[in-house]
């Protein structure tokens, strides 16, 4: 299990990435329309942390792993089979693979296929 996208969902873009920069050493880009307007930076693993702002009234603040998986379709029916509910079916993100988040125990989980 790798987790390939880290998202943070804030009000304090800015700060947070402040913040992230300063304790792990970490470069922030510019805001990336691909992924919500997202500020994104690389990781040594090879996967990357995005910080956004919310994107409608209702979506509150959140952070959301994204987890690799060889076949999203798949994955997601066998978390829909052990009882998670689909948030967000799979979706293409132009340059960056596909995503979907599920609901289960209260909990968003994200999964990313590359």
């Amino acid at each position: 299990m790798q987790v390939h996208y880290l998202e943070i969902v804030t009000q304090e873009v800015d700060a947070t990435c402040a913040t992230y920069s300063q304790l792990h050493g970490i470069k922030f880009g510019e805001r990336d329309p691909g992924l919500g307007n997202a500020r994104t930076a690389t990781l040594a693993t090879g996967g990357m942390i995005g910080v956004r702002a919310p994107m409608h009234a209702s979506e509150q603040p959140v952070v959301r792993p994204y987890v690799l998986v060889k076949d999203i379709d798949a994955t997601v029916a066998v978390a829909v089979k052990a009882g998670g509910e689909l948030a967000l079916p799979p979706m293409e993100l132009p340059g960056h693979g596909r995503c979907a988040i599920y609901f289960q125990g209260g909990v968003q989980h994200g999964l990313w296929q590359v």
